[in-house]
């Protein structure tokens, strides 16, 4: 029984102890590289735990969201990813139900852009292109090891590992205590470093803060 391809996936299997906020942090690190996200919806109600929905503006993006992070290791445990059965399955879970698909629209906006901010900042910052500024970071030799600054304050270990992680040759993470504002990648080459370093130039953990990456210094 195969559910119609549609705009918002449901996630499974999530770690629960995570806290929410932090969740939904992470799940959009880990989400928006794969294209603009309107909402993420994640709850700590009996009911709602260890399970999650992403909704992408494209169906694309979420298509390829589904195929390339099934079974990804979020915070040690396997994600099981499908379509939502409906596309207003998220509006229902967290809502209740509606009746007619005009009035769902209206209260979709209406009600649900002011408490989610992160609905609201990331797709029209994401909408404008974010490696114009970026071209101008000044730059180091090659080095397989990368220099991250700009961070936010709420970036942890976790979130960069699986921004870093997809590309090949990640080796590792390193944050610098009582530094909440930079980080070291380690590569296993300056090739493969470089290659993670233009993919991810300007990407933006959260709305304000464009994350600038550099060869750390030899």
């Amino acid at each position: 029984m195969d559910i119609r391809p549609n705009h918002t996936i449901y996630i499974n299997n999530i770690n629960d102890r995570v806290k929410k906020e932090e969740l939904k942090r992470s799940l959009y690190a880990l989400f928006s590289q794969f294209g603009q996200i309107i909402e993420i919806v994640a709850m700590k109600t009996m009911k709602m735990r260890g399970q999650a929905f992403v909704v992408f503006k494209e169906l694309a993006a979420a298509t390829n969201a589904l195929r390339q992070l099934q079974g990804f290791p979020f915070y040690n445990k396997p994600m099981r990813i499908q379509y939502a059965k409906t596309d207003s399955e998220v509006i229902t879970k967290v809502k209740g139900s509606y009746g007619d698909k005009d009035k769902k629209k209206d209260k979709k906006k209406k009600a649900q852009e002011p408490p989610t901010s992160l609905a609201k900042k990331p797709p029209a910052v994401l909408a404008t292109p974010v490696l114009s500024p970026a071209v101008q970071v000044p730059d180091n030799p090659p080095n397989y090891i990368l220099f991250l600054n700009n961070l936010p304050e709420e970036t942890n270990e976790m979130m960069l590992s699986m921004l870093f992680n997809q590309f090949p040759g990640f080796k590792e993470v390193r944050l610098v205590p009582g530094k909440h504002d930079i980080a070291f990648v380690e590569f296993e080459s300056e090739t493969q470093a470089g290659v993670a370093k233009d993919a991810l130039q300007g990407f933006r953990i959260t709305a304000t803060c464009a994350m600038k990456i550099t060869y750390a210094k030899k």
